[in-house]
């Protein structure tokens, strides 16, 4: 028995295992690992800074601003009065009111139609509908609204003769514009523009002597 076990050629030395090849696999797997969490750690900071860049900019430049409604003026179209004193009844009495709309934002303003009430008193008197448009990225879209009188709406009011005898006629308008703003076809926003106003018309020289206006937008 003791001679077989001597006789038993010993394992060659290259298949022997060698602990510096364990350590150069081990090695080579680490360097893959912090490899493979360097990469994933550079995606997240790059989605991390576009998110943060997004964000920014949707507070900041992408932010819907709200536009701006502006009577510029009025002017009497007709105006057929008795003795240059009182309008006739049943006569044709027209204003044209010049609106314009400002858009303050990085992307268009698209509008739907104008509506212009005028009101005399407390009564309405006239009312019109301006076409839809769109005031373009920083920019002002003006147009021309004609508001059509109610004559007869007008003669009847008791406050009528003494205002004419004044030279100066006071009404109040009333203009909604309602649209919609749409930046990169991501952000979308419906916007409402609405505006009193409130003016002294000159009779004689049949413009504005004086106008208040007060804005208020919902977005």
């Amino acid at each position: 028995m003791v001679e077989r076990e001597q006789a038993r050629p010993l394992a060659p030395a290259s298949e022997r295992p060698s602990s510096d090849d364990d350590e150069t696999v081990l090695d080579q797997k680490a360097l893959r690992r912090k490899k493979c969490i360097k990469c994933c750690g550079c995606i997240a900071a790059l989605l991390l800074i576009e998110v943060v860049v997004v964000i920014i900019l949707i507070f900041t430049v992408f932010k819907v601003k709200d536009p701006v409604i502006k009577m510029n003026g009025v002017t009497v179209d007709k105006l057929d009065l008795i003795n240059g004193t009182t309008p006739r009844p049943g006569s044709n009495m027209s204003l044209t009111a010049d609106v314009s709309v400002k858009n303050p934002n990085v992307a268009s303003f698209k509008y739907s139609n104008t509506t212009t009430t005028l009101y005399y008193r407390g009564t309405m008197i006239g009312e019109a509908r301006g076409p839809p448009g769109q005031a373009k990225a920083r920019r002002t879209m003006r147009m021309n609204v004609t508001v059509d009188i109610i004559t007869d709406s007008l003669v009847t009011n008791p406050s009528l003769s003494s205002d004419y005898k004044s030279g100066l006629l006071t009404m109040t308008s009333f203009t909604r514009v309602g649209g919609r703003v749409t930046i990169m076809k991501i952000i979308k926003k419906h916007v409402i523009v609405k505006m009193n106003c409130s003016m002294t018309i000159n009779i004689t020289s049949q413009s504005i002597q004086e106008q208040k206006c007060k804005r208020k937008v919902k977005l």
